[in-house]
């Protein structure tokens, strides 16, 4: 079992940075991918990154490409989003996700994934 929590969020002015983190708790395997994913308001959830956890390439959203960038911990099961010249359309609750058979196949379908975090808010002003 892997719990998974996020932390990060916040209110930030558009143009600016935030890093999220994503702290697994249990063991995290080099079959598994992590990723994120956010939901705005009256949105279905969408795919952010994701990153297998054996170090492979990395996969992006088209919206977030050149300005976002995931990333793991050496030496602890955590996995980081950071987030640059954000724009207030990424307002959304953020999402760490866990895909145990992902590793060799990124995914960026919600429903594949088999873990998910509690969400961490992110609110960019105009």
């Amino acid at each position: 079992q892997v719990q998974l929590v996020e932390s990060g969020g916040g209110l930030v002015q558009a143009g600016g940075s935030l890093r999220l983190s994503c702290l697994a708790s249990g063991r995290i395997f080099n079959n598994y991918a992590m990723a994120w994913f956010r939901q705005a308001p009256g949105k279905e959830r969408e795919f952010v990154a994701v990153i297998p956890w054996n170090g492979g390439r990395t996969y992006y959203a088209d919206s977030v490409k050149g300005r976002f960038t995931i990333s793991r911990g050496n030496a602890e099961n955590t996995v980081y989003l950071q987030m640059n010249s954000l724009k207030p359309e990424d307002t959304a609750v953020y999402y760490c996700a866990a895909d145990r058979d992902g590793a060799w196949a990124p995914r960026r379908v919600s429903g594949t994934y088999d873990y998910w975090g509690q969400g961490t808010q992110v609110t960019v002003s105009s």
